[in-house]
């Protein structure tokens, strides 16, 4: 079941659009909000909050292949 997130906008008296997303961690934050800020325009600045860091691992892989011939 998908998490219920809720998108907070803010106008200025200059017209600057703040966006804050509530209940979003991860990468979830920017996923449910980048459709909107394509419409709205050009992104002058992007504060993430600590929930995005929330829940993600950083997993480091290291693969070896040796071939032996006969």
């Amino acid at each position: 079941m998908a998490e219920y997130q809720k998108i907070e906008y803010r106008i200025g008296k200059d017209g600057k659009i703040t966006e804050t997303v509530i209940n979003g961690s991860g990468t979830a934050c920017t996923d449910t909000t980048s459709e909107i800020e394509k419409a709205l325009g050009e992104i002058d600045e992007r504060e993430l909050l600590p929930e995005y860091y929330e829940g993600e691992e950083k997993i480091t892989t290291k693969s070896t292949e040796s071939v032996t011939q006969m």
